[in-house]
C-alpha cells in the first residue's frame, strides 16, 4: 500500500516543474515525515485520533464516527495506517530518482513511431520503472519488517510483529520466556534482511545505468 501510493505521489511531483514550490515542498516534507516514527509518532495519532483525541471528536461532533464498529487504532489496522504516515513518504523519496530518469525523448519517439500513452507505458516507461519500483518496494518491506518501537507501544496484546515475538520470548512474565527461540527468530529476520537488501542492491544496479 505504501509502495503504491507513494509511488503514484512521487509521479504526481515528478511531472510538475523541478525547481517549483511544490515539488520543494513535498520533497522538505517528505523527508521530515519519513524519519519521524517510534513513541513520538505513536503520542501524535493517539493525541489526535484516539477515542479522545482531537480529530476524533470533531469528527463524531459532525456526525462521522470513524470507531463506530470498534476501535481499530489499537491493533493490526492502526499499525498499518500508522506504517503508511512514514512508508509512503520514503517511497517518494527512493522512488522519485527513477521517475527523474525517464526523458521525454523517449515518449516523443514513441508517439513519433505510432504509438499511443498505453504503448509508452507498456514498452518503455513500465520496464524501465519496475525494476526501480519493486526495489523500492522490497526496502519499504525491510523497513517495515525490522521496525520495533512504533509496534510495541501501540500494540499491548498479542505479538503480530516477528519483533514484538522476540520481546515476548525474551521478558515474559508468565515464565515462559526462551531466549533460544527469541535468538532463532533474530537470526532468522538477519537471514530474511539480507535476502531482500541483496535483492534491492540487484534491482537498482539494474535500473541505475537509466539514471545517469
Amino acid at each position: 500500500m505504501g509502495a503504491v501510493a507513494g509511488a503514484l505521489l512521487a509521479y504526481a511531483v515528478a511531472t510538475g516543474n523541478r525547481d517549483g514550490f511544490l515539488r520543494r515542498t513535498v520533497m522538505s516534507a517528505a523527508g521530515v515525515i519519513a524519519q519521524f516514527g517510534g513513541v513520538a509518532l505513536v503520542f501524535a495519532f493517539i493525541a489526535t485520533l484516539g477515542t479522545t483525541g482531537v480529530v476524533y471528536l470533531f469528527l463524531v461532533a459532525h456526525g462521522i464516527d470513524i470507531y463506530k464498529d470498534g476501535v481499530w487504532l489499537y491493533d493490526l489496522k492502526g499499525l498499518t495506517f500508522i506504517y503508511l504516515y512514514f512508508q509512503i513518504p520514503l517511497m517518494v523519496l527512493v522512488f522519485i530518482p527513477a521517475l527523474d530518469g525517464i526523458r521525454p525523448q523517449w515518449r516523443e519517439a514513441t508517439e513519433s513511431l505510432g504509438g499511443n500513452t498505453w504503448h509508452y507505458w507498456r514498452y518503455v516507461a513500465g520496464p524501465l520503472l519496475l525494476p526501480s519500483f519493486l526495489g523500492c518496494t522490497l526496502l519499504l518491506f525491510a523497513n517495515a519488517f525490522s521496525a520495533y518501537a512504533t509496534a510495541a507501544v501501540l500494540l499491548t496484546q498479542g505479538g503480530v510483529l516477528v519483533t514484538l515475538q522476540i520481546q515476548a520470548f525474551l521478558t515474559s512474565e508468565t515464565g515462559s520466556s526462551a531466549p533460544g527461540v527469541a535468538k532463532a527468530l533474530a537470526l532468522a529476520m538477519i537471514v530474511v534482511v539480507l535476502v531482500v537488501m541483496s535483492l534491492y542492491t540487484m534491482l537498482q544496479r539494474r535500473t541505475s545505468q537509466w539514471l545517469r
